[in-house]
Parts: structure tokens; C-alpha cells; sequence
């Protein structure tokens, strides 16, 4: 994907996120199980960055002891985030920026943390290999994540169905996240299918 049109996609995401964010809540209540996101957070450990925090669903399944930072593409989100972390009286940092390029240094995270956002991140690879870049070297990647399956009919009708569903919500139904994963230089502790084969928990390392 050439630098321009990279920008063009990262920018129409940023709005299809500022659209959809007040009805963010009840999407995800409809499409991701809150037990798989409970099981993914319970891993993270130390200091912990969560990229894609969205409406800052996950911030209440946090262990008091973690320091968690949590960026977001779209500042409509971060203002729901805000409000949430508010109310719950959670201490967290919450910053507007592009997981494609993140404004952290190298080695600087015990914990970087994503569900259910990498299906939707423009350049996957590259936003992987940041992840890769700001967690410790004795670190983990905890990743809840939905992708294609691979059985083959519910597969086709996922890859047929994919255009509509990114136009209108700017998620990719078909995205094999795992191949991205070993791509961006990732190691793979773990993948574990949480329901069926569309969700994975995986756990790497730098």
C-alpha cells in the first residue's frame, strides 16, 4: 500500500470509528463475548499499553497493580474512554494516535494488549511490527482477535460478505491474523480458538 492512499485509509478508519462511536457499545455487546475479552485482559501484567482501547471497554477488567496507557485512531472514542475511566475512577493514560506509528520508544512495555483490532487497522503488518517494536524484549503480545475461518464454505461467504462490512463499520471479516502475526517477526507462544475458529486468543513475543 503506497504511502498515500495508506494515509487516505487510515483516514477514512479514523471517521468510520468517529461515526459508529456512539453505538460502539451495543455493536460489541453483539459481536465479541465479554468472557473472551475477561480471559485476554487477565494476562496483562506490569506496564501495559492497549492499542485500540475504543470506548474503553476493557478498562474495568484491569488489575489494580497494572500501569496502563491506552491509545486510540479516533477521538470520539477517546472522549467515551475518558468518560468511562471518569466514572470507574481508573487511572489510565488515554492518547489520540496511529498504532501504524506509535510515539513510544523501543522496549518500553511489559504488556501491549489488542482485541479485536486488527481487523481493522489499514497496514495489519505494520502496525504489528510497532507493537513488536514497543514491547519489552521479555514482554508479551496478548492479542483476542476475530479472523477468517478456515472452514472452507463459512470462509468464502466471509471473504463475499467482507466490502459490505468494512464500509459500514471498518472492520475486515477475512483478515488471517495469524499469517500477520509471523509476518511482522512476532513469535507465537500460543493461539487458542476461543469460539469456533473465528476468534483466537494469541499470546507472543518480541
Amino acid at each position: 500500500m503506497g504511502m498515500k492512499s495508506s494515509k487516505s485509509v487510515t483516514e477514512q478508519t479514523k471517521k468510520r470509528y468517529d461515526r459508529i462511536s456512539a453505538i460502539y457499545d451495543l455493536l460489541d455487546k453483539i459481536t465479541v463475548p465479554h468472557r473472551l475479552r475477561e480471559k485476554a485482559v487477565s494476562l496483562a501484567r506490569g506496564s501495559v499499553l492497549e492499542v485500540g482501547v475504543g470506548t474503553g471497554i476493557n478498562l474495568p477488567l484491569y488489575s489494580q497493580d497494572s500501569t496502563l496507557t491506552g491509545i486510540d485512531l479516533s477521538s470520539k472514542m477517546l472522549q467515551k474512554a475518558r468518560a468511562r475511566a471518569q466514572d470507574l475512577n481508573i487511572q489510565v493514560n488515554l492518547l489520540q494516535m496511529d498504532l501504524q506509528q506509535l510515539d513510544f520508544p523501543d522496549n518500553n512495555f511489559d504488556t501491549v494488549l489488542a482485541t479485536c483490532v486488527f481487523c481493522s487497522v489499514p497496514d495489519p503488518v505494520l502496525g504489528l511490527q510497532e507493537v513488536r517494536r514497543v514491547c519489552k524484549r521479555d514482554g508479551q503480545v496478548v492479542l483476542l482477535e476475530h479472523m477468517r475461518s478456515e472452514i472452507p464454505l463459512l470462509g468464502l461467504f466471509m471473504d463475499i460478505l467482507n466490502p459490505l462490512v468494512v464500509r459500514t463499520i471498518g472492520n475486515n471479516i477475512n483478515r488471517r491474523t495469524v499469517d500477520n502475526i509471523k509476518k511482522a517477526g512476532l513469535n507465537i507462544k500460543r493461539v487458542e480458538n476461543l469460539k469456533a475458529d473465528i476468534y483466537k486468543l494469541i499470546v507472543a513475543s518480541p
